[in-house]
């Protein structure tokens, strides 16, 4: 089996992830077997698995570590990050994902929804499996509330050309942030640690979280689809406007009205337009500086961890991830 080059530098990670993709797989069961394959070929086209990492990382501070615990809930975690990607292809008409056909394009909405809400019974079934006490799934369920409010935020906000940083913020910390931060806390709290300290790693991956998705919007104005994996300025046309072209906007608001007022209608060259526009305005720029202020933010917490060789690992793959080009 083979998973993201990325952790060939981390050899028992390594081996602890694909132990992870083992165990996701053994748990996928529909009397529907091209659904089923979908899915399980979703599980091994290329996702980086940095959510279950972070899980994988963060329970190993704890006193009362066990490795096959540590893999269900990295499991359940990616199996519910699964859910909510399947879900957001359905919402955006995506035709691709990592690549390759979505199943919503290859079986249509009304399979791909079902098949979505499959994988969160999953993640809840691998939590209830393993989990020392319903506290896990009480984390999961506030953790998924959390997720879904922000993917309403989003839907609220669609076309909405008075959008502000401050409502950009809110979506992102529930839509992207809360995985991020939920797969550090339910790491850290099933290894034995106290609240304290596992309330300390959610917000090391609230920020990491934040950052990511930021990074994230940026590439989606400074990449092609080719080096970016995923097509790009798709969010645009669908009315999702994130923090490049909302500091854009803030320069410069008249310059985008005819655009953006095209709505769903936008041309590629439209897109294009205003692609260069945001360069030309320093969202970009902007952008960066506020990712930058929650790379700080984590690395800062990530510092305040017990002197561990996992440590190390986190501080190493937090400053990759942020600091990516691609």
């Amino acid at each position: 089996m083979q998973i993201h080059p990325m952790w060939e530098a981390y050899p028992e990670l390594h081996s602890e992830l694909i132990q992870t993709i083992e165990l996701m797989d053994s748990k996928i069961h529909l009397r529907n077997k091209p659904i089923e394959n979908a899915i399980v070929d979703m599980m091994h086209t290329g996702g980086k698995l940095i959510r279950p990492a972070y899980t994988l990382l963060f329970s190993s501070f704890g006193d009362d570590h066990d490795p096959s615990r540590a893999r269900a809930f990295s499991a359940a975690i990616e199996v519910l990050h699964m859910a909510t990607l399947i879900h957001d292809d359905v919402i955006d008409d995506s035709p691709k994902r990592r690549g390759q056909k979505t199943i919503q394009s290859k079986y249509g909405k009304d399979v791909a929804v079902y098949a979505g809400d499959y994988l969160f019974t999953v993640s809840f079934k691998l939590i209830t499996d393993y989990s020392n006490s319903m506290k896990q799934m009480q984390i999961n369920t506030k953790g998924m509330e959390r997720i879904l409010m922000g993917e309403i935020d989003q839907m609220h906000l669609r076309y909405n050309k008075k959008i502000t940083i401050r409502n950009y913020l809110t979506q992102i910390s529930g839509k992207t942030a809360q995985l991020f931060a939920l797969a550090c806390y339910s790491g850290a709290l099933e290894s034995g640690q106290d609240e304290r300290f596992a309330r300390h790693c959610y917000y090391i991956g609230s920020h990491i979280g934040m950052a990511f998705q930021i990074k994230d919007d940026i590439l989606d104005y400074s990449q092609t689809a080719d080096t970016f994996g995923k097509p790009v300025l798709e969010d645009v046309k669908q009315g999702v406007y994130s923090s490049p072209l909302i500091y854009a906007m803030r320069k410069n608001n008249a310059a985008f009205k005819d655009l953006l007022n095209k709505k769903d209608q936008m041309t590629n060259e439209d897109t294009k337009k205003v692609r260069q526009l945001v360069i030309d305005l320093g969202g970009l720029k902007e952008a960066e500086r506020l990712a930058h202020k929650y790379t700080e933010k984590a690395l800062k917490r990530i510092d305040q961890l017990p002197n561990t060789p996992e440590k190390e690992i986190i501080r190493d793959v937090t400053e990759s991830l942020l600091n990516r080009n691609i």
